[in-house]
């Protein structure tokens, strides 16, 4: 999983930096408004926490701005502000979530697992790669017209791909997505993995899609 914290207090940004990483989960950080707006952008996340009070503007004005200009990405709105008011503001501008400080630091892991979980639900249901079709709602594959039987983990993992695509994503993040918070990441069931579904998607047809990147992970697409 891949998030962004978009916060000013650096402390706090560090703490939540540390702490995410060692839940096996990917974050990068942004200190103003104009950093997280470049950074969102960039479509690259699963979820973005925002700080509502930021030096150059506020969350709430760039969760809005997001949300105009097509983001669908998760946003956890994160904030020393308990009104209820403030509360409604965030989810009408269109935040996902909303957290307030202090705050307990695996009810806000929990809170980004389950927004993460939500995002295939907001993605088209119908995906095409070059000449790949896959439809997430009934979970038919197809290449070249070709009907393609994949298991459950398979399917897991190139709904992961199909959702990602053109990014590299490391072991971390597609064993916590395929498997779960449990799974070892080191472990070569992961290469088994690959190498069934590459056999079945990329074998016999070209382009092939699925990339491996020594030490960094894999990349899905033409």
């Amino acid at each position: 999983m891949r998030v962004l914290i978009v916060e000013d207090d650096a402390e706090l940004a560090e703490l939540l930096r540390d702490g995410l990483r060692a839940q096996r989960i990917d974050p990068t950080l942004a200190a103003t408004f104009a950093d997280g707006r470049d950074r969102a952008k960039s479509g690259a996340f699963d979820v973005i926490i925002l700080d509502v009070r930021l030096p150059d503007g506020t969350g709430l004005d760039l969760c809005g701005e997001l949300r105009r200009g097509g983001s669908e990405t998760p946003v956890l709105m994160l904030t020393a502000l308990d009104g209820v008011d403030d509360r409604v503001r965030g989810l009408e501008v269109g935040a996902d979530d909303y957290v307030t400080k202090p705050f307990a630091f695996r009810e806000l892991v929990a809170r980004l697992k389950a927004l993460a979980r939500r995002r295939p639900a907001l993605a088209p249901a119908r995906h095409r790669v070059a000449d790949l079709e896959v439809d997430l709602g009934t979970r038919e594959v197809r290449r070249s017209g070709r009907a393609i039987a994949l298991s459950a983990k398979e399917f897991a993992l190139l709904e992961l791909f199909v959702l990602h695509r053109g990014r590299v994503l490391d072991r971390a993040t597609i064993t916590s997505h395929v498997w779960d918070d449990n799974h070892d990441p080191f472990a070569n069931v992961l290469e088994v993995l690959v190498g069934r579904l590459r056999r079945k998607i990329d074998d016999g047809f070209e382009p092939k899609l699925i990339t491996t990147l020594r030490g960094a992970g894999y990349r899905f697409g033409a």
